[in-house]
């Protein structure tokens, strides 16, 4: 049986959790639940904040405009993913959307935008990027919600890289044929890791040159096609999750 109810409706609330308290709702998420769902007092709700775990509440107080949730028992503890970075070069719009969200779906814990030289999109809505977070995560059944860092030029956040942290690098040149292996080879299951996706075009040779002179850089190939960026970074965090991740040892 599933470990999730996906038939109750799932609600990111920013507010604190616990046994008998009571959670304002904004006025969207008012409108969504009493208007569009049609939901009425007394019905029931799963909520999450990222921070308490998961929680069935009821509505409550509900008006025309505005309503209120009663939390009323939990049904998940506050679960921590893998330590994974997701690293990329910015996409334009519906592009970026679809990969942020398919970035959370694969337990990214934290999106880093960076610009490199052949970035085309330079200007990244944050907002909108927070906002495909969460929805990402109220649909799947995620319980944190993903850090989110302001864009930075590549040389410089490569100029600060921790140590202990592993740097996927997916490189089309790589000649490594069993990635899996590979990663596995370099870091434990749960280590700190970060995948990195280029922009359209892929890396500048020097940002390239840069990136193999790293120790803690581990270049991979994903396969013999030309993948676009958005799918490339599903394929690259599906091998991540599968060497390092909580997708390890998991059945089918």
């Amino acid at each position: 049986m599933s470990r999730y109810d996906f038939a109750a409706q799932r609600l990111f609330v920013d507010a604190p959790l616990s046994s008998g308290a009571r959670v304002a709702l904004s006025r969207e998420q008012a409108n969504y639940l009493l208007n569009v769902l049609r939901l009425g007092a007394g019905d029931s709700v799963i909520v999450f904040n990222g921070l308490d775990g998961e929680w069935r509440a009821v509505l409550a107080d509900t008006g025309r405009k505005a309503a209120s949730l009663d939390v009323a028992q939990t049904l998940r503890a506050q679960e921590t993913g893998p330590d994974l970075d997701y690293l990329f070069a910015p996409l334009k719009h519906a592009r970026l959307d679809y990969m942020v969200q398919k970035a959370i779906e694969m337990g990214a814990a934290r999106l880093r935008p960076v610009l490199t030289r052949r970035t085309q999109a330079q200007r990244v809505n944050l907002e909108r990027m927070r906002a495909n977070v969460i929805e990402a995560a109220e649909q799947c059944g995620v319980l944190a919600i993903a850090g989110i860092e302001e864009p930075r030029p590549l040389e410089k956040v490569l100029a600060e890289w921790p140590q202990g942290r592993l740097l996927i690098f997916c490189d089309e040149d790589a000649e490594i044929a069993d990635p899996v292996a590979a990663m596995r080879a370099r870091a434990t299951a749960g280590s700190p890791v970060a995948v990195l996706i280029g922009p359209e075009g892929g890396f500048d040779p020097s940002e390239r040159a840069l990136l193999m002179s790293m120790e803690q850089t581990l270049a991979i190939s994903l396969g013999p096609r030309i993948l676009r960026a958005d799918t490339a970074a599903v394929a690259a965090l599906a091998l991540v999750q599968a060497a390092l991740g909580d997708s390890q040892g998991q059945a089918d």
